[in-house]
């Protein structure tokens, strides 16, 4: 299956400044962004909203309803797949799995993979998928809900294009980007799910990130 890079493409191009503090290396900010203006003791001063992921409900491989609330606290990494997938998903997974293994024991990472084809892929679909790849535990949801819902959010939100597309083997187009989100749901990174050089720096880029994280509770 092709991959289609435009609203990706376009993701990398909307990078906010990114902070050069050698000690303490930080990761761009993704994504769409505003300057608002408030007032701050007296004074009006501009700043920056950066685009967030918006709460969303849907059902993991054990039934379970996931929402942005079952991943608060959380830094996670997302992307889109469907099970019946015959060319970039199962090099995805592959891949994931390394990012599983690393960081399956710590308690403020998760990773999010949301099905592009509800209708076949069942909460019963989706278990005996994360079974054969051999995942098990709360760090790796499968999750499953309204088509359009997941739609919008990935082309609206996550910036990754996904579509159903009969001309194609399995019906479906999306791109293979895993895409990093931290505490405050805002995008931080972008890696090629296909390529294990990316998927790599993805490991590295989490390690970078929670310790940012760290560091500022630490303040």
């Amino acid at each position: 299956m092709k991959k289609l890079i435009g609203l990706a493409l376009i993701a990398l191009t909307f990078t906010a400044c990114k902070f050069n503090d050698a000690d303490k290396p930080k990761l761009p900010i993704m994504g769409n962004r505003d300057a608002v203006t408030k007032t701050v003791n007296g004074k009006e001063v501009v700043d920056t909203v950066y685009q967030t992921i918006p709460d969303f409900k849907f059902v993991n491989q054990y039934g379970d309803t996931i929402t942005q609330t079952s991943l608060k606290g959380d830094i996670y990494v997302a992307d889109f797949f469907f099970t019946t997938c015959p060319s970039i998903c199962p090099i995805m997974h592959r891949n994931m799995l390394n990012v599983y293994n690393e960081f399956k024991n710590v308690p403020d990472f998760k990773i999010i993979s949301h099905t592009i084809d509800p209708k076949h892929d069942s909460v019963a679909v989706m278990k005996k998928y994360a079974d054969k790849l051999g995942i098990s535990g709360n760090s790796w949801w499968l999750l499953q809900g309204n088509k359009e819902q997941t739609y919008e959010l990935g082309q609206k939100n996550y910036l990754v294009a996904v579509k159903q597309d009969d001309g194609t083997p399995g019906g479906y187009v999306h791109q293979g980007w895993f895409v990093l989100v931290d505490k405050q749901k805002r995008i931080r990174g972008y890696y090629d799910g296909t390529d294990e050089k990316q998927v790599a720096k993805l490991i590295e880029d989490i390690k970078i990130l929670r310790t940012e994280v760290n560091t500022e509770i630490a303040q």
